[in-house]
């Protein structure tokens, strides 16, 4: 595995918050100066949460470097960015290998949605000899499944960062 390419939407209400605090001119858009602004704030920002990404080989959780750069536009009241991320070690998608690609906020502030399962797509030759599924976790299905373990789960970590992964959409693939 290369790299993760990410397509970031986000909706209007968090869009104007982010219209509001960068539009330095206060022309009520986002010129390019601003939107490279809002792009390197992210990038500085997300760093200490994987910038949302969550990757697994045969269960080992896999860091993700710093992206390059953060693309950022501001089309029709949305704001949108683009991005890849490469895993900080080898993922070979090798014989025998699970992968496990998620996106999620750990601290549960971000909603990650992903209307349909064609937005979690792999792409190139080395895939074609695994099979790979999205995989939507019922939260009615985790919470009862990890009933007993909620409870102190959310005391010895309130703010969720290892419960949250459990709720969250990710593509799986089995070599």
């Amino acid at each position: 595995v290369q790299e993760l390419r990410n397509v970031w939407r986000f909706d209007e209400v968090f869009s104007s918050s982010v219209l509001m605090d960068f539009d330095k001119n206060t022309n009520l858009k986002l010129d390019p100066d601003e939107l490279k602004e809002v792009g390197k704030t992210v990038r500085d920002s997300l760093a200490d949460y994987d910038y949302y990404t969550n990757l697994t080989l045969n269960g080992k959780n896999i860091k993700v470097n710093k992206p390059d750069v953060i693309n950022v536009d501001y089309r029709d009241g949305q704001l949108l960015m683009f991005f890849a991320v490469k895993p900080s070690e080898p993922m070979p998608l090798a014989k025998g290998n699970k992968l496990s690609f998620g996106i999620y906020d750990p601290t549960l502030y971000t909603s990650i949605d992903f209307p349909s399962d064609n937005e979690l797509v792999t792409e190139g030759d080395a895939f074609k000899s695994c099979t790979h599924k999205v995989v939507r976790p019922n939260p009615d299905e985790v919470i009862a499944e990890n009933r007993a373990t909620l409870t102190d789960a959310f005391f010895n970590d309130p703010t969720g960062t290892t419960m949250s992964k459990l709720f969250a959409t990710r593509i799986d693939v089995e070599c």
